[in-house]
């Protein structure tokens, strides 16, 4: 291994089991490609998002008709998906870039844990939708919306 390489501190235990988990190589890089950043940002986000569709798609195939809760779950979160991949830049500054190694939670958090945690929320809706009024669907985007409003203002100051 070459000794000039970034290597994480919680990766540097001396375990094998542990450094495996945790990541010994703080950013690894094929030539150019980075590694870290490219499974924090694509496989996950979108694979949550095309699960996301396919609940959307479950639900019209069960109902006759997409409900507005569904729609809703499908905006926030394709909302929050484009914002992370517009803003990519912003990864950069995240404590998981910075700080942790490349090893298997991290790993596994970006291609299992994301996905198909994540969309859990939409597969509910499938089965269980609430057929909340247009009153409550109204609260529930203001909600988000306001929440959106805090969150980007948040990260815009940060990544100034």
């Amino acid at each position: 291994r070459d000794p000039n390489l970034l290597r994480a501190d919680g990766g540097n235990s001396g375990s094998t089991v542990y450094d495996f988990f945790m990541g010994r190589e703080l950013n690894p890089r094929w030539g150019s490609f980075d590694w870290k950043e490219f499974c924090e940002l694509r496989p996950g986000l979108i694979g949550w998002a095309l699960l996301n569709m396919a609940m959307v798609v479950k639900q019209q195939e069960k109902l006759g008709y997409v409900t507005g809760s569904m729609m809703l779950i499908n905006a926030f979160q394709g909302l929050y998906v484009w914002d992370a991949l517009y803003q990519e830049r912003a990864i950069l500054t995240t404590m998981d870039i910075t700080t942790d190694g490349f090893g298997f939670m991290l790993v596994f958090g970006d291609l299992a844990w994301v996905p198909f945690t994540y969309s859990l929320q939409a597969r509910y809706l499938v089965d269980h939708d609430p057929h909340l009024s247009a009153w409550a669907l109204a609260a529930v985007l203001a909600t988000n919306a306001l929440g959106y409003c805090i969150f980007r203002g948040a990260n815009g100051q940060k990544d100034a």
